[in-house]
């Protein structure tokens, strides 16, 4: 067996296993390609805080496959999500990588109405969405859970000015 789950040996050559059960040869560039990480078909560096070899659908899948890294990786996006349902209200939330939560976000919804209006990558991002979050609580109408009752631009500009 290789390091990838979706690699094996066989009789001196390297096989991966495909989505649709099949298997295939590979050769020598694609032997490659499974000793880097790939999300949505997007290359990933290997300086990325959540890197592993690999095929995933999405960092959340990358994350929880790669547990240990995405508990000790601070780097990362706080996020404001909006939905045209709520005009009055806005989601504060954090993640590594705002546009790939974003996607996980959509299958609450079925019209795919939920809308990222603004990011910001920070060093800490459990510490600046904290930060946001109490700078939006004392600022907004109502609340609930990581949803304010507030203004679009007080929101960017809480999520900018936090850590």
């Amino acid at each position: 067996m290789t390091n990838n789950t979706n690699t094996f040996e066989h009789k001196g050559e390297t096989w991966r296993w495909c989505t649709d059960g099949t298997r295939r040869r590979l050769g020598p560039h694609n032997a490659k390609n499974y000793r880097r990480m790939f999300v949505a078909g997007k290359y990933v560096p290997q300086t990325h805080p959540l890197w592993k070899s690999g095929n995933y659908k999405s960092f959340n899948d990358a994350a929880f496959s790669s547990f240990t890294n995405y508990t000790t990786s601070t780097k990362g996006d706080v996020y404001i999500i909006t939905n045209k349902a709520w005009p009055e209200w806005v989601k504060i939330g954090k993640a590594v990588d705002a546009t790939d939560r974003l996607k996980s976000y959509q299958t609450s919804d079925p019209f795919r109405a939920y809308e990222l209006y603004h990011s910001v990558t920070k060093e800490n991002r459990h510490t600046a969405e904290v930060e946001a979050q109490k700078a939006l609580e004392v600022l907004s109408k109502d609340r609930k859970n990581e949803w304010f009752k507030v203004k679009l631009e007080t929101a960017v500009s809480c999520i900018e000015g936090s850590v």
